[in-house]
């Protein structure tokens, strides 16, 4: 029996390992193709014309030039859309700016299902601001964020520490489009909205802003912990070149299924009256000075 020469053994095996780290690491055909044959060897067009099928490229693979290109997909497309949502919200220079750029801005998919785009409510001249998570069905139909029975809640809680949306509070949410049947937004519907939430937070210029839940308190301090955690606790704000306090505290639809929370969203709302009456004093004191 004749033996086998190590050499013709490793030849063939240090052909395959160069394949393998070179990425050719899997058979694309049943039988070897020889690559010499000038019969073998068709141009992509030739092997379209011919009928047969090309080979599938690998994810990995670099798409031959003369092949078309594959249409854009909503998934690629995400990055263009908050790079225009930056730039579109960057050039407003005033809310009534930023609202009608909102209202006839088309890159969020949420907004294909709205029944109108709900911006905000109150007055932001005495720059406290609320900002909730999104607008639910009353507050899609209105067109104003917390109309609905969270809404309602709302009013009592500011009412309790003597304060209006109609005379010295400004409310806003995350997305400006109500999700189908009240889900959470993606991160992808939030990135969208977000750089015209942060130029709504600039043009208000708040000297303090409340978090109601969550989802609010993730999107505006990339915060992951629970709202129980967070809740109660100053933060702060980067904006218009000074730090603002934020409170993040229980959103009112939690209150509604939860009513034995109301004691600890009383107790924020405390701190919150005392944080405004001393931002007042220092301002009073600064245009006395």
């Amino acid at each position: 029996m004749p033996q086998s020469n190590p050499d013709c053994i490793r030849a063939p095996l240090s052909a395959l390992q160069w394949l393998v780290e070179a990425g050719a690491d899997e058979a694309v055909g049943d039988e070897p193709v020889n690559r010499f044959n000038h019969a073998s060897v068709r141009s992509g067009p030739e092997l379209l014309e011919a009928g047969a099928s090309p080979l599938p490229l690998r994810p990995s693979a670099a798409r031959p030039k003369n092949l078309p290109a594959q249409p854009v997909t909503p998934a690629a497309s995400d990055g263009d859309q908050i790079g225009r949502a930056m730039e579109i919200a960057a050039a407003c220079g005033t809310l009534a700016e930023l609202k009608a750029a909102l209202e006839a801005f088309e890159g969020c998919p949420l907004k294909k299902h709205a029944t109108r785009t709900v911006f905000a409510d109150g007055v932001p001249d005495r720059r406290i601001l609320f900002i909730g998570e999104a607008p639910g069905r009353e507050e899609d139909i209105a067109g104003l964020p917390f109309v609905g029975r969270a809404g309602k809640l709302l009013d009592r809680m500011l009412a309790s520490i003597g304060l209006d949306r109609k005379s010295n509070v400004y409310i806003t949410n995350i997305l400006n489009w109500r999700p189908p049947s009240n889900r959470d937004p993606t991160p992808e519907e939030a990135a969208v909205c977000l750089p015209f939430l942060r130029r709504h937070i600039e043009l208000a210029a708040p000297r303090i802003i409340v978090l109601l839940g969550a989802i609010a308190s993730r999107h505006v301090m990339g915060r992951s912990e629970g709202i129980m955690r967070l809740r109660g606790s100053w933060l702060e704000y980067f904006v218009c070149g000074r730090m603002v306090p934020v409170m993040p505290t229980l959103h009112p639809a939690y209150l509604l299924r939860r009513p034995l929370e109301k004691r600890l969203a009383w107790r924020d709302l405390q701190a919150i009256s005392v944080k405004i009456q001393a931002l007042a004093l220092l301002e009073q004191s600064a245009e006395s000075g």
